[in-house]
């Protein structure tokens, strides 16, 4: 397997984990009831907690962050145009999301904003190293 395509890999663990986190946060799954309710349908869930809401935004932005970053990383392996500012890209994209997760739930905002920037650099560099 290629280093795009462990990034590839790396990037959908990361992004189970996110919601996996934010699901049992939501849950308050630590709790006998949360985990009950972790397990059921969760069909009445509870007001979530700013942490539990922070977990969610940080899941689902990184899910949304993951699918741009899938294409552009099978588009270069799939081109075979997996150039070294594309991997270059791809691992500056990769450490700045697993920065950006605990800044987030953290509550980090302006620190988060700038993370989340050096996350879109690098999804620029693949862009610009496919040309």
């Amino acid at each position: 397997m290629t280093a795009l395509l462990w990034f590839v890999v790396k990037m959908a663990v990361l992004s189970f984990f996110c919601l996996l986190a934010a699901s049992l946060l939501k849950a308050r799954a630590w709790t006998l009831p949360g985990l009950q309710l972790a397990m059921g349908n969760r069909e009445q869930m509870p007001e979530p907690s700013p942490l539990a809401g922070r977990a969610d935004r940080t899941a689902r932005n990184t899910l949304e962050a993951f699918v741009l970053f899938a294409a552009l990383a099978l588009v270069a392996h799939g081109a075979n145009k997996a150039t070294p500012a594309v991997l270059q890209g791809a691992e500056i994209f990769f450490w700045a999301r697993l920065a950006y997760v605990p800044i987030y739930v953290a509550g980090l905002a302006y620190v988060r904003t700038g993370v989340w920037t050096v996350g879109v650099v690098g999804l620029a560099m693949m862009i610009f190293g496919l040309g």
